[in-house]
């Protein structure tokens, strides 16, 4: 016989499962925030507060181009890797998001096309991101975030 919400045990199961759902959305939500970002972030010109949206002050970063340690200069390493393209179209799908209470593996597949100066040839890559989030007093920010490149087509920068 199924326990009516608002009764003991079935009430703390409801809870279980909305929390979880909240979490999943607000994580889900911070990956979007994230890959908007990565092509508008300097749109207004440089701009270094936005890793604080994303990121946690002793954040990790491992990508192709390089590895990066704490939120200061998160900023900068994202532009030099951009600055070398007029613009930029990221695509995320495929999101795994592994809750652990206040810890969550977080996986998705990306694409993302690069455009060289002057309408120059496109630099397309595929591969994935994965790290870890955590909930913060600001909500949930990636303590740890890697890019793995699997595949290249056209001219790299």
């Amino acid at each position: 016989m199924p326990t009516a919400v608002g009764s003991g045990t079935g009430s703390a199961l409801l809870e279980e499962q909305i929390r979880k759902l909240v979490d999943r959305s607000e994580i889900a939500a911070l990956i979007d925030r994230y890959v908007v970002l990565l092509d508008t972030q300097d749109e207004a010109g440089f701009d270094d507060s936005w890793p604080r949206s994303i990121f946690t002050e002793n954040v990790r970063l491992s990508f192709p181009i390089g590895d990066h340690e704490g939120l200061d200069g998160v900023a900068e390493f994202h532009y030099q890797a951009k600055r070398k393209f007029d613009r930029t179209h990221h695509l995320a799908s495929n999101y795994l998001i592994g809750l652990d209470g206040d810890r969550a593996g977080v996986r998705f597949h990306m694409l993302a096309t690069h455009v060289h100066p002057g309408e120059g040839p496109l630099f397309d890559i595929g591969g994935h991101y994965e790290g870890e989030a955590v909930r913060t007093a600001e909500g949930w920010r990636f303590q740890r975030w890697a890019f793995h490149l699997t595949w290249s087509a056209g001219p790299k920068p």
